[in-house]
């Protein structure tokens, strides 16, 4: 039985994601990015993570060589930087938001979380490969709300009942969950 790719586009819509920037040196040292919603913990022992690229995106190239990847974690604050990451256009580091880390890693300053990773492995899924990173850094912010990805768009994290504070709108793709 075919699979309804709109159906499942939809359904896969409906699973709330965090959101990071992965970013990743050239051979030259210019420094290449995309936004992912699938950037998970794999293991402990050995600290493991992977993340997800579309073989179409225009930073294939360089993740598929790279030797090393460093993934910033969003904050609920940095939905029109994910947006301009999301997009092909020429310098997503336009800003001045992003700093070299200890590693050499180009990472966005004030990120909720930073982890630098090493490429253990590639594994080629459909139309996407699969990168898997041994973790090598990792730096974690005491506070701060996620930016969180469901249904299309952006949403707010909020706990307990009554308003949210975190609900106001930054950008059409911004919604509350």
């Amino acid at each position: 039985m075919a699979i309804d790719q709109g159906m499942l586009r939809d359904a896969m819509a409906r699973v709330p994601a965090g959101v990071a920037l992965v970013t990743a040196h050239d051979r030259r040292g210019v420094p290449h990015g995309f936004t992912a919603s699938s950037f998970v913990s794999v293991s402990m022992e050995p600290p493991l993570a992977l993340v997800c690229l579309a073989r179409t995106a225009n930073s294939f190239p360089v993740f598929d060589s790279c030797s090393e990847f460093a993934v910033s974690v969003l904050r609920d604050d940095h939905t029109e930087l994910a947006m301009r990451f999301a997009r092909k256009s020429a310098d997503k580091f336009a800003g001045g938001e992003f700093i070299r880390t200890a590693r050499g890693s180009t990472v966005l300053d004030g990120a909720l979380a930073v982890v630098e990773c090493t490429v253990r492995d590639r594994y080629p899924a459909g139309d996407h490969i699969i990168l898997l990173g041994e973790v090598q850094s990792v730096h974690a912010e005491e506070k701060g709300v996620p930016a969180v990805y469901v249904d299309r768009g952006f949403a707010a994290l909020c706990s307990g009942a009554g308003t949210c504070p975190f609900a106001a709108e930054r950008s059409p793709h911004v919604h509350t969950a």
